[in-house]
């Protein structure tokens, strides 16, 4: 990513996308981003932790990201990976984000499965989950 300038806060997905220098990492983010939008069409964009994300009844569900390798895939939740942990065992990842390259993106069919059981964790605690990518939001 470039750098923005000083104190500038972003505040949509597309000044985000603005930010990433690589054309694969930045293809790879819209093409998520559609991806995300198509299973949760009604879903609010915005930026949380820093990040482009998706808010659904007030909770965050899901949100990507350029990284110094690739991208990262961020459920917000420090316990959908787990759940899911099958179905992402061949990505790189974290307690909180799954990595993938640009020229190896994320399967839309594994992008709503996350996204379903994401939705379904914060139905189920009925509140957003407290983990959260970043330190500040």
């Amino acid at each position: 990513m470039k750098a923005t300038s000083p104190g500038r806060k972003l505040s949509t997905i597309d000044e985000y996308l603005a930010t990433v220098r690589d054309d694969r990492r930045r293809t790879a983010l819209q093409r998520l981003r559609a991806r995300i939008r198509a299973v949760i069409p009604d879903a609010e964009e915005c930026i949380s932790y820093r990040i482009p994300a998706f808010r659904l009844h007030g909770a965050v569900v899901a949100g990507f990201g350029a990284t110094a390798k690739g991208c990262s895939y961020y459920p917000f939740s420090g316990s959908t990976l787990r759940a899911l942990a099958r179905h992402v065992s061949g990505y790189e990842q974290t307690r909180g984000s799954l990595h993938f390259s640009p020229d190896r993106p994320l399967p839309a069919a594994l992008v709503r499965r996350l996204i379903k059981a994401r939705i379904a964790e914060t139905r189920h605690r009925g509140q957003s989950s407290p983990f959260a990518p970043g330190s500040t939001g």
